[in-house]
């Protein structure tokens, strides 16, 4: 980790959860995994300060932790995790872009407070939104809840792991930290809840004072608030589906400047369908034929069925594979390649075309004429060098510096492929992918 990651760590964990979690998250940032005895020495503060900030780096999934063998649990900070914290703002504002409202605030309350449970994140909302509202309009529950429902379908939300309700042998000591698991297919199944009632505005002080009074005649009482339906069930943002949504926006957008708005529509259409059943790491989506993405395609987008197949034959037969065929049976089956079209138009186009210097270790400018050559074994998927300065038009010096350049930088592989078995250099040919 270089020190300008880690001090832009310390001030996002300072701004956000203020100076005794800045100093706890600081130590484990510079010195790893560490357990709580080294923690308390490291940090100066006492026990209990350090408990409770670990708590909150917990709850927010910046700090995981791991029992050793010894007996002892270690703490380790997440530093990639932390730094997403810069792309909340976008979390939020995409949320609000796909689910209105009541996405964007159920998405900000989740992220405010790490997890919640779904009965209190739809409470807070439906209170936020009805004090945007004119007076004697209220926002009800079951809108809100409907919108957390849609949240989870998509997969931008998830549970969070609990502790296993396994019986544990009674007479063997407890474990020194619970290990929290969940099945996948438990992660996004929401429970049935009858949330009823309306979002609630501030009161003001002498309502406030009234309330006080009210609360702590219950208490004297002996009464006390119900335990929430949901209890023990609490939820929290899924960033890596954020990222996935993020990669298929730009993904059709390069699909819309290579071809046209219409191809550009059919891959968003193959990508909706499978973005909940297709890994975020995946080089490719779920096979899909050509009648399942017709019934797919928005309402009013004006495409027949001749025409949507002549679309997806010329995204199969581009160079650059866009779209994966498979079968010829019943019309075969689509996928939509993500690796081809990621590594062309963010790495070749963006990285290589442009007069950046890239990679920033060396210093290292590739330029116009790189950028060609790289272009051309996209296309061509194996070239030898001759062909290489002939397709791409420079001279032989110029295209071999090049190509050198660019394998020294692992951007290009050369391959043997030799005509005998003693592999003899004069009787071997080398291309370049």
């Amino acid at each position: 980790m270089t020190q300008a990651e880690l001090r832009l760590c310390s001030l996002l964990l300072q701004e956000h959860f203020g100076e005794i979690v800045e100093k706890v998250g600081n130590s484990l940032l510079r010195t790893g995994p560490r357990p709580l005895r080294l923690l308390v020495g490291d940090t100066g503060l006492l026990p209990d300060q350090v408990k409770k900030a670990l708590c909150v780096l917990i709850q927010h999934n910046l700090v995981g932790y791991e029992v050793q063998p010894r007996g002892f649990v270690e703490y380790e900070a997440r530093s990639e995790r932390i730094l997403r914290i810069l792309r909340y703002p976008r979390y939020i504002y995409t949320a609000k872009t796909l689910y209105g409202d009541p996405g964007e605030l159920l998405v900000e309350e989740l992220l405010l407070h790490g997890h919640l449970p779904m009965s209190c994140a739809v409470a807070r909302v439906a209170d936020r939104l009805t004090e945007t509202m004119e007076d004697g309009k209220t926002m009800d529950y079951t809108e809100v809840s409907s919108t957390f429902v849609r949240l989870a379908d998509t997969h931008f939300i998830q549970r969070c792991p609990v502790v296993p309700e396994c019986p544990q042998n009674p007479e063997a000591p407890p474990p020194p930290a619970p290990a929290l698991l969940i099945a996948e297919k438990d992660m996004y199944v929401v429970p049935r809840l009858n949330l009823v009632g309306k979002g609630k505005r501030r009161r003001s002080c002498d309502e406030e004072e009234e309330g006080e009074h009210k609360a702590k005649r219950q208490k004297q009482e002996g009464g006390s608030s119900e335990t929430p339906p949901d209890d023990g069930i609490y939820w929290q943002v899924n960033l890596e589906r954020f990222h996935q949504h993020f990669r298929d926006q730009a993904l059709v957008n390069a699909v819309a400047s290579r071809m046209d708005q219409t191809s550009s529509e059919v891959v968003r259409t193959m990508l909706r369908m499978s973005e909940v059943t297709t890994a975020s790491g995946a080089s490719h989506t779920q096979p899909l034929s050509s009648n399942e993405i017709f019934r797919s395609l928005p309402a009013g987008y004006n495409i027949g069925k001749q025409i949507l197949d002549q679309y997806l034959a010329l995204l199969a037969d581009d160079p650059l594979e866009f779209v994966g065929k498979s079968g010829d049976s019943g019309g075969g089956t689509y996928t939509v390649s993500i690796l081809p079209l990621f590594i062309y138009f963010f790495f070749g186009e963006f990285h290589l075309s442009s007069s950046q210097t890239f990679p920033p270790k060396n210093s290292t400018t590739f330029g116009s004429r790189c950028a060609r050559i790289f272009r051309l074994l996209l296309r061509k998927k194996h070239l030898e060098q001759k062909q290489v300065e002939d397709f791409a038009m420079i001279p032989a010096k110029e295209a071999k510096d090049m190509l050198y350049r660019m394998l020294s930088e692992n951007l290009v592989s050369l391959q043997e492929i030799p005509k005998t078995p003693d592999h003899a250099p004069s009787r071997s040919f080398f291309i370049y992918t």
